[in-house]
């Protein structure tokens, strides 16, 4: 028997990688910085890519959008140190790497048999886990052939008119919208959309901006995803700006993928508190708000048929 010698083993704690990420967005914000307003001046605005040239998803579009507008990075391309290695590059001395995660599922087998566990119905239980993982910006990265991983050239339109291609592309989604009201909303009854005149906004970009904020609310609809905090919307000021933070992340993903700036609407400021503390009081609040923002954009664009955001490997 072995003896006890009133020692133990110290734990290493362990990350909560939803507390980590949730804790990032939030310091962003007390900054003064949305993590889902890149500018096209930077060349932030188009989205993170992996080395293979694939886009990320979800809240990764979120956090490297923040790395590159906090650090001036204008390449989209991102890689892990071992990629880099593999691919002839190395990481510069003295670089920080950048948070990413990865999601996934996996079914726990039992230790004595091997064989995968099951519920109460017989139903193998599956499991979700949350991987955290570093990458670096190719700008971070010396060494690789520059011409397979390409800065794309910065277009910035002047939208002082309407744009036809963008007015095509809005008219493809189911639901229709008027111009003349007072404000821009989404009535989920009538399933419609009452924006401004055009002539009221400050520019183009403004105008489809918005649009596209409003479409992202529509997108909740039961007909489409049935999105929970579209129809409790007025049930409380957390819900209400929980479906905010929905429409603002998928505007942004919306706007990336049209070539568009994303623009802050004003009224939204007032959020930004309600915005916290449903962070704080929820620290897996902005993954799922990513996510809903996700499938909206993806639905949206489906029907507009523009290029669909590259999923994940």
């Amino acid at each position: 028997m072995a003896r006890n010698t009133g020692k133990t083993r110290s734990a290493t704690p362990r990350i909560d990688i939803y507390e980590e990420v949730t804790n990032e967005i939030i310091a962003l914000l007390e900054a003064g910085t949305r993590p889902w307003s890149p500018r096209w001046a930077s060349g932030a605005a188009s989205l993170p890519l992996r080395h293979e040239g694939t886009a990320y998803r979800g809240i990764n579009i979120l956090l490297l959008w923040a790395a590159a507008m906090s650090r001036g990075y204008s390449n989209p391309y991102w890689m892990t140190y071992r990629q880099a290695h593999e691919l002839g590059g190395q990481v510069r001395k003295g670089e920080k790497g950048n948070l990413v995660v990865h999601a996934g599922m996996f079914t726990p087998k039992d230790g004595e048999t091997g064989e995968p566990i099951t519920d109460s119905e017989g139903e193998e239980a599956t499991r979700r886990f949350l991987k955290r993982y570093v990458v670096f910006n190719v700008e971070q990265i010396d060494s690789l052939d520059m011409s397979k991983f390409p800065t794309p050239l910065v277009e910035i339109k002047n939208r002082d008119q309407r744009d036809p291609d963008l007015d095509s592309a809005f008219a493809r989604w189911p639901v229709p919208y008027r111009e003349g009201g007072n404000s821009a909303y989404y009535h989920p009854v009538a399933d419609s959309i009452t924006m401004p005149a055009f002539a009221d906004f400050e520019s183009g970009n403004a105008f489809y901006a918005t649009l596209g904020h409003e479409c992202v609310h529509s997108a909740g609809h039961t007909s489409r995803l049935n999105r929970e905090s579209l129809y409790q919307y007025g049930k409380s000021k957390e819900i209400r700006a929980f479906e905010e933070l929905i429409a603002e992340i998928g505007a942004a993903f919306l706007c990336a993928q049209l070539g568009m700036e994303p623009t802050e609407r004003e009224d939204h400021a007032a959020y930004v508190a309600s915005w916290l503390k449903c962070l704080r009081g929820e620290k897996r609040a902005i993954f799922r708000a990513a996510t809903a923002a996700q499938a909206a954009s993806e639905l949206i664009l489906s029907h507009m048929a523009a290029p669909v955001m590259a999923r994940a490997a």
